[in-house]
C-alpha cells in the first residue's frame, strides 16, 4: 500500500513501489521540462507560459525567504525540491495509486523522505560553508564563544534533529493523508472521498511549501553572518 513491498532487487538494493514511482516522476518531469524549454519563444505557448509563471511564482516566493542575492543564486536548488515533492505528493490522487503493483505514494514512504531530509541536510552545510567559509561556519555553531562548551554540542544536536524533523513531518502528513482518504473510501464510497481529494490538492501543495520554507529558513540561518 505505501511502497514497503520489494519489487526486485539490483544486487543488494531492493527496490520497493515508491523507488519505481519516483523514477516515473523523473522521467515526467525531465520530459515535461525539456519540452517547455526546447523551443523558447518571445512569444510563449501554452506550456512555456506555464512554466514561466511557475518559475516566477517560485522565485517571488523564495526571494521574500532568502533575499534577492541568494534567492537566485540557489533558486534551482529550492525549485527541484518543491517540484519533486509537489510532483510525488500529487501522485498519491491518481487513479490506482497504492493499489496498482509499482506504483505507490513516494513522500508517504519514510526512506524517500529520509533521502530528501539527508540532502536537504548537506545541501545546508554545503552552502553556509560556501557563503562564509569552513573556519567562519564552524565557530558560528559555538556562538557566543564565552559559552562554546555548552553551545557547540547543542547547536550539532539541533543540526542532526533538523533533518529529522523534515523527514518525518512530510511522511507523516502524507501517510496519514493516505491513510484517511482511503478508511473513508471504504466506510463512505460515495462522496466523502471526493471531497477528501479536492481538500488533498491544497494539502499536497501545502505539504511540499512547508518543506522547502523550512529548508529555506536554515539556509538562511547558513549564510546570514
Amino acid at each position: 500500500m505505501h511502497g514497503s513491498n520489494v519489487l526486485f532487487a539490483i544486487g543488494p538494493l531492493e527496490v520497493t513501489s515508491a523507488v519505481t514511482t519516483m523514477w516515473a516522476i523523473i522521467l515526467v518531469i525531465g520530459l515535461v521540462s525539456w519540452l517547455a524549454t526546447r523551443n523558447l519563444k518571445e512569444v510563449p505557448g501554452p506550456l512555456q507560459s506555464l512554466a514561466e509563471l511557475a518559475v516566477d511564482k517560485l522565485r517571488n516566493y523564495y526571494e521574500e525567504l532568502l533575499g534577492k542575492e541568494h534567492a537566485r543564486k540557489y533558486f534551482p536548488v529550492f525549485a527541484t525540491f518543491f517540484i519533486f515533492i509537489v510532483v510525488c505528493n500529487y501522485s498519491g490522487l491518481l487513479p490506482g495509486a497504492g493499489h496498482l503493483k509499482g506504483f505507490a505514494l513516494p513522500t508517504a514512504s519514510l526512506s524517500v523522505t529520509a533521502g530528501l531530509a539527508t540532502v536537504a541536510f548537506f545541501t545546508t552545510h554545503v552552502i553556509g560553508i560556501r557563503e562564509r567559509g569552513l573556519k567562519h561556519y564552524a565557530l558560528s555553531l559555538a556562538q557566543p564563544l564565552y559559552l562554546c562548551f555548552l553551545m557547540l554540542p547543542l547547536n550539532l544536536i539541533e543540526q542532526f534533529v533538523r533533518p529529522a524533523s523534515l523527514a518525518l513531518r512530510l511522511y507523516g502528513n502524507m501517510y496519514g493523508e493516505e491513510t484517511v482518504t482511503e478508511n473513508l473510501y471504504e466506510i463512505f464510497p460515495i462522496g466523502v472521498p471526493l471531497i477528501m481529494n479536492v481538500l488533498s490538492l491544497l494539502f499536497c501543495l501545502l505539504q511540499a511549501m512547508v518543506f522547502t520554507m523550512l529548508l529555506s529558513i536554515y539556509v538562511s540561518e547558513a549564510v546570514e553572518e
